[in-house]
Formats: structure tokens, C-alpha cells, sequence
């Protein structure tokens, strides 16, 4: 379970964005920061170590903004 809690654009607010994962009935929230990925599309994302049913876990959220990518530019007629 992903929940996702949008304060507004972190940018523009001192409340972060987080994440908040549920595994093995243990909870832990993860502070989502504003990026501009490889690919161009805009986004969060975070990461960190959560320990669940006494075993420690390694996790990564990327929430990429549908549509953000930037489109190409049309290829110049030869």
C-alpha cells in the first residue's frame, strides 16, 4: 500500500511531499523530492531504509507527472 500525500509544489512550500509505504503492517512515511528525470519528465522521487517483520528493506518511489515529458522536435525535412 502507496499512499501518496501532495502539500503543494515543494518549491513553493515548506511542507514536504511524502510517501507513506505500509509492508508487513509496519508504516513509514519518505520525504518526496521535486526532479527533473533523465528522460525530461518532471516528477518526485525518494528513497530510504525501512525495517518490516524484523527484516530491513531498501525503498525507492518515483512518481513521474504523465504528460511532462517534453516531445521531440519534429526532424528537419531534407
Amino acid at each position: 500500500m502507496i499512499i501518496i500525500q501532495n502539500k503543494g509544489d515543494v518549491r513553493m512550500s515548506e511542507q514536504p511531499n511524502l510517501a507513506t509505504i505500509q509492508l508487513n503492517g509496519s508504516k513509514q512515511s519518505f520525504i518526496l523530492n521535486a526532479k527533473t528525470f533523465s528522460t525530461g519528465s518532471r516528477g518526485f522521487n525518494g528513497s530510504g531504509k525501512m525495517l518490516a517483520g524484523n527484516k530491513n528493506y531498501q525503498v525507492s518511489i518515483n512518481c513521474v507527472e504523465i504528460g511532462s515529458k517534453p516531445k521531440e522536435k519534429e526532424e528537419k525535412k531534407k
